[in-house]
């Protein structure tokens, strides 16, 4: 993978689809021919990821950057072949950490999740330049990490406030939002990216989308109870009705 392209949700899906180790290469830092620094961000992109995969109970060694030049090419071959030896120690994806393959799938996954999520919250950590290598290691904590995941926000639509205008779900990236005419909206836990969009997108005069954190979310409400019965129509259906 090019370090000017690294994405951290490619790299965590990488390792969520159950592969044993992922390698960046990419030019010295100043060096770039194109001069966008791709490889700085690439750079927190790739300690940010360590972090997130030994939270995951991955181990970090699994994820290699390296930056040389093009005329390299001998060093390349040479990391690249100590990168693939040291994958080969590790063993298989899950069975080097003593944890099931598919249970570390699965934790990545669910961080790889929120990654629209620490996109924002890191948004300043990630634009920075570091010049130091030993910078690297304390550049993100595992206390840090631990609190960015483990504190992840989640949206909720309050039924007693939603109108079904469909401002959030139209906004919303992820297509987490089930909603219709004259249905109060649903926000489906597991497809949302806890991006926040749907709670700027709500319009204020509701005020329906919470935010919340450090507590469950409250069960969705059922089918028929969904349905939105307008007070307009509630008068008119109570003037209908025989004295």
């Amino acid at each position: 993978m090019c370090s000017g392209r690294v994405d951290l949700a490619h790299v965590l899906r990488a390792f969520a689809n159950g592969i044993d180790g992922v390698f960046i290469g990419g030019c010295r830092f100043n060096e770039c021919n194109y001069n966008t620094h791709g490889n700085y961000h690439a750079l927190n992109m790739v300690l940010l990821a360590k972090k997130l995969l030994a939270h995951a109970g991955v181990n970090p060694e699994r994820l290699r950057l390296e930056v040389m030049s093009g005329s390299e090419g001998n060093l390349f071959a040479e990391v690249v072949n100590d990168f693939v030896q040291k994958v080969k120690e590790l063993g298989p994806l899950g069975e080097g950490e003593g944890i099931s393959r598919e249970e570390v799938r699965s934790r990545v996954a669910a961080i790889a999740r929120l990654v629209p999520y620490i996109k924002l919250a890191k948004k300043e950590k990630l634009a920075s330049r570091l010049e130091k290598p030993e910078e690297y290691d304390t550049f993100f904590t595992a206390e840090e990490i631990e609190k960015l995941v483990n504190e992840a926000p989640s949206y909720y639509i309050d039924p007693e406030k939603c109108q079904a205008c469909m401002a959030c779900a139209r906004r919303c990236p992820a297509g987490a939002i089930a909603g219709g005419k004259n249905l109060v909206h649903v926000i489906d836990q597991e497809r949302c990216i806890k991006c926040g969009t749907c709670l700027e997108a709500c319009p204020p005069r509701f005020g329906a989308v919470r935010k919340i954190t450090g507590e469950p979310v409250p069960p969705p409400l059922s089918e028929e109870k969904r349905v939105i019965v307008r007070r307009a129509k509630e008068k008119a259906g109570e003037a209908s009705m025989p004295g």
